[in-house]
């Protein structure tokens, strides 16, 4: 476009919300490897997820996720319903959820796009393979995918 001078991208927040410290430190890994500039914030179980998304208590400086990374299987609350939750949220439902988790079946991955899920990725076991999936999910939804333009920066 001419005349248009394009802004610095700021770093991509992403929110993997996952409950096991290896799975957890394992996409850690993945996502350092990547060529973007991000910042990865975890919680630990879907109450915690919420938390973050609504800034309450520990939480209450954190910023706005672009991009969550859910497990559905967590203590308290599962990502199912924290992905309910979410997108029936009108203003955390524009934020992109990739459903990363081990449960592969039809109906899990039925459940989670009715509910609107954007991506549904089965964890592999083999590392090489996690990390394609990793890189799989920065190529699409980092590099390829446009946030709709409601989507701001932080909310008040």
């Amino acid at each position: 476009m001419p005349g248009h001078t394009a802004s610095p991208r700021r770093p991509v927040d992403i929110l993997l919300v996952e409950d096991s410290a290896s799975d957890a430190e394992l996409t850690r890994k993945a996502f350092q490897r990547q060529p973007i500039d991000m910042r990865l914030h975890h919680v630990w179980d879907g109450v915690e997820c919420l938390k973050f998304l609504e800034r309450q208590d520990a939480f209450q400086e954190a910023p706005r996720p672009d991009l969550i990374v859910l497990d559905l299987n967590l203590p308290r609350m599962d990502g199912r319903e924290v992905l309910r939750r979410v997108k029936s949220s009108h203003d955390l439902s524009p934020i992109p959820v990739i459903v990363l988790t081990t449960g592969g079946e039809m109906s899990d991955i039925t459940e989670a796009y009715r509910a609107h899920a954007n991506s549904y990725l089965i964890k592999p076991v083999d590392l090489q393979r996690f990390f394609a999936v990793v890189d799989e999910i920065r190529r699409f939804w980092l590099e390829t995918a446009e946030l709709p333009s409601n989507v701001s920066r932080r909310w008040t």
